[in-house]
């Protein structure tokens, strides 16, 4: 998104300080030469800062020419293009705020450009002949998205159901034909064919506001907790149907929020009506690659907290619709299937399962499809890097022969589904495809995008192809995205990042891959589709370490012996010669970006935090020859280095990576009896969700100010930011907090409790799965108010995925000795829990 205030501001300074800008003049053209003196490049922030400390040795003289026009402008550059004589600046005023301008090194001009151009310069430094290409693709989604409403303000990002429901209250709030979307809404509400809400009798605003009334006097009269069947033929009548709640007084208000989105509509009201109607009893999720399972599984390639999200995050969904429908008076069983792929080769997994229901739930299933080439089944696991030539199959190969999802979804729910959810890239492309064929509300969740992981990817991408196939997932992500009616978020960083970091979905924004396309508005942060629903941590493996009843006492020998015990072997190696000290716990993979030996090295260099604490790792192997990541195998031996550099055995324990997870919430909780705390140092973290279940069983906690924690925790309240990058910093502040729990007792007692407080008000799976399926309420009858730019937009997306996605999935080669016959006696077929015949007269309405 372009906006002027940066280009406003530097008209303003050029004005008001014409002395200084003079007086710096010589300064930064001796800069901007140095920039374009190593020719063609690509540079970022601290490249050109880096530049301008060589030129300018006096500290002074810098701070002037920075409070200048052209200062300003490096100070919020995220990238520089320097393609001489000319340097191109790509400016970030405020998240989500994108503009872009171009330099003169001769006179230091400048002028305003174009995102395409910007892009343009850009391919210049790596694919000269692509940049210069007038027939080069060029992708705009937002020329779609002209006639809808968007946010304004950074801040407001990731709110977008506020926006929807203002939005939806004026298009409503006119004569009384305005409201006339509303009630063709109400009359196509429906489960397996029998009508909700209202009948064709009240299909005009007028008609159905006349009976509302009568309807109104009537049920006000009775009990407050009278049952919907016994005024059910009173009902009937008048035009009305099941639906609209289990008593009288569950009635009354429904219909009294009905009235006023009719006569006078604002968005509270709105978004609670909405919310209330009977839409979604049947989801799908997808989350095809890895390993999918409930047990044995974690670890495993591509296999980790996706998984745990996905089984928790069904628990709480199906528990809300259960509530739900129980308020809406109705005797529906709804369905969960979360869909994923079917492994025969499962390595002792469930994975070569077709059916596996999910444990703790009545109504939810874990269904497998295998992915299937022309000359069979595939039998082994596939890389999440290699994976989309099977998608398309995967999701819709043919109906009529029910070898694919969709296929199977419409057979076991006897039906289309109400809502479509996908995780990951494959999932949600795989979302996409079965969203748009069967005209369902579709949401999806990043987890990750992989593009920001590795710097200029996009760029680059021809040098990582053969790797990472990058230039298949950046396509699918750009149309998944698009495509989605909403996009479910853990965090505003997520989005947007912080002042000074772009987010996940921001550096969609525009982009370019030389040679193949040049996305020039990929997404928009400002699109009301983007909202925040934080997820929480299952609370019955996750509680606070003072419920003393409900502790896990059978685990608490063999951890004594994990954290405790002064031989090393397999599971542990170190050794904690003060166990009266309290413990600084992490846990989390061992690579780079989580910076488990930044926690190291900080612990060991700082003598004072290492007299009052101890320190517990838990993370990855010790034998780096265990593990096939090479990221991985270097934070090993720089573990081992940095035990030995700073002689730590007897300070720290480290335990190789744990799965069981009603283990680990005793670990935490077995550490919070130390009145020790959680540190997470990690570089950057999209969300956190160690940090969830850490503040979850009563730990104080610090966490890194990069990404998703620093909005769980509010500093020096409810836990507390460190910054990864600057460890002494960081390391100190665990210190002062350990000394200043010695000297006050309650202190420990106070942070454990604010960390309780914040998780119960904002990060559990309650308020999360509310917040989904309003979402999914609200975005369907968004998604019926805008139809016609729905279609338009959704045949420009399938262009896409035909021309250019289709053929780039021919380029990764898919293994033939990998392949076996259709018929395989390595998968399983375990048939769901119920027949159909009992399913169908379980599902029906009514008695």
């Amino acid at each position: 998104m372009a906006s002027k205030p940066t280009l406003k501001r530097a008209d303003s300074m050029a004005e008001n300080m014409p002395d200084a800008l003079r007086q710096s003049r010589y300064h930064m053209k001796r800069c901007f030469a140095r920039y374009i003196g190593k020719g063609k490049r690509l540079m970022k922030l601290n490249h050109l800062m880096d530049e301008m400390e060589a030129v300018i040795d006096d500290k002074n003289e810098r701070t002037q020419v920075l409070e200048g026009v052209l200062g300003f402008i490096l100070c919020s550059t995220q990238e520089a293009v320097a393609i001489p004589p000319h340097v191109i600046f790509s400016i970030r005023s405020n998240p989500g705020f994108w503009e872009y301008v171009k330099v003169s090194s001769d006179d230091l001009s400048v002028e305003a450009i174009t995102a395409a151009d910007y892009l343009k310069f850009k391919e210049m430094v790596f694919d000269e002949n692509w940049a210069k290409d007038d027939n080069a693709l060029e992708l705009n989604f937002s020329a779609f998205d002209f006639p809808m409403p968007r946010l304004t303000l950074s801040s407001s990002i990731g709110n977008g159901v506020s926006l929807v429901s203002k939005f939806m209250t004026s298009k409503l709030n006119g004569n009384s034909q305005s409201a006339q979307p509303l009630v063709d809404y109400l009359l196509s509400l429906n489960h397996q064919g029998e009508k909700l809400m209202i009948t064709n009798t009240l299909n005009t605003p007028t008609k159905l506001q006349m009976a509302l009334i009568v309807a109104e006097v009537f049920v006000s009269a009775l009990p407050k907790d009278t049952p919907y069947p016994s005024f059910e033929l009173r009902f009937k009548e008048w035009g009305f149907e099941k639906g609209w709640g289990n008593t009288a007084e569950r009635v009354k208000e429904t219909m009294r929020s009905l009235s006023e989105a009719l006569e006078a509509p604002d968005p509270m009201n709105m978004e609670k009506f909405l919310s209330r109607l009977p839409t979604i009893f049947n989801v799908v999720i997808f989350s095809p690659h890895g390993y999918f399972g409930q047990s044995d599984v974690l670890g495993l390639p591509d296999t980790g907290g996706q998984v745990v999200y996905i089984l928790d995050q069904v628990r709480a969904l199906e528990e809300e619709l259960l509530l739900r429908i129980k308020l809406q008076g109705l005797n529906v069983k709804p369905q969960i299937l979360v869909v994923t792929r079917l492994i025969p080769d499962a390595r002792g997994t469930k994975c070569n399962q077709e059916w596996e229901p999910i444990d703790n739930t009545k109504h939810s299933t874990i269904l497998r499809i295998p992915f299937r080439t022309e000359k069979g089944i595939l039998n082994q696991w596939v890389s999440r890097f290699d994976i989309y030539p099977y998608l398309e199959r995967f999701t819709q190969a043919s109906i009529i022969t029910s070898m694919d999802a969709t296929a199977k979804i419409i057979e076991h729910m006897e039906g289309k589904p109400d809502l479509i959810i996908g995780n990951y890239t494959d999932g949600n492309l795989v979302a996409s495809l079965m969203a748009t064929k069967l005209g369902i509300t579709q949401g999806t969740i990043a987890h990750a995008l992989e593009k920001t992981k590795y710097e200029d990817s996009d760029v680059k991408w021809k040098e990582l192809e053969p790797k990472y196939h990058f230039s298949c997932q950046f396509t699918a992500d750009t149309i998944s995205m698009n495509a989605a009616d909403f996009i479910i978020t853990s965090t505003y960083q997520e989005i947007a990042g912080s002042k000074d970091r772009p987010g996940q979905y921001e550096s969609h924004t525009s982009f370019t891959l030389p040679g193949l396309c040049r996305v020039v508005s990929g997404i928009n942060l400002f699109d009301p589709k983007f909202n925040i629903a934080a997820p929480g941590a299952d609370q019955s493996v996750y509680f606070p370490y003072m419920e003393r009843h409900k502790r896990l006492t059978s685990f608490q020998p063999a951890i004594e012996e994990l954290l405790y015990s002064k031989q090393d072997n397999n599971e542990h190696i170190g050794f904690l010669a003060d166990r009266k000290k309290p413990i600084i716990f992490s846990m989390a993979r061992l690579d780079i970006v989580k910076n488990i030996t930044g926690l190291t090295e900080w612990f060991g260099n700082n003598k004072r935090l290492r007299s009052l604490v101890n320190l517990v790792i838990v993370a990855g192997f010790f034998d780096p020859s265990k593990s096939k990541d090479r990221e991985e195998m270097a934070e090993i031996k720089k573990m081992h280095t940095l035990i030995e550099k700073y002689q730590l055995k007897g300070q720290i324990r480290w335990i190789a990576a744990q799965n069981d997870r009603r283990r680990n919430g005793e670990l935490y909780r077995c550490i919070a009896d130390t009145k020790g705390a959680f540190v997470q140092p990690a570089i950057y973290e999209a969300f956190g969700l160690t940090v969830i279940e850490a503040m979850n069983c009563g730990l104080p906690t610090f966490a890194t100010n990069q990404g998703g924690p620093a909005e769980i925790i509010v500093d020096g309240v409810s836990g507390f930011h460190i910054d990864p990058n600057i460890g002494d910093e960081s390391s100190n502040k665990i210190a002062d907090f350990f000394e200043k729990c010695r000297d006050d007792s309650d202190h420990w007692n106070k942070i454990s409790k604010a960390g309780l407080q914040r998780i119960n008000e904002c990060y559990t799976w309650k308020i999360y799965a509310n917040k989904v399926l309003n979402m999914g309420c609200v975005f369907s009858f968004w998604r019926q108010l805008n139809t016609e730019h729905k279609q338009a937009k959704q045949k420009y997306i399938h262009m896409f995925y035909t021309l250019q996605f289709r053929n780039l999935v021919k380029n990764i080669p898919i293994p033939a000795s990998e392949v076996q016959p259709p018929v395989s006696r390595a998968i399983t077929k375990v048939p769901p829990t119920q027949s159909t015949t009992t399913r169908r007269s379980q599902s029906r309405l009514g008695r």
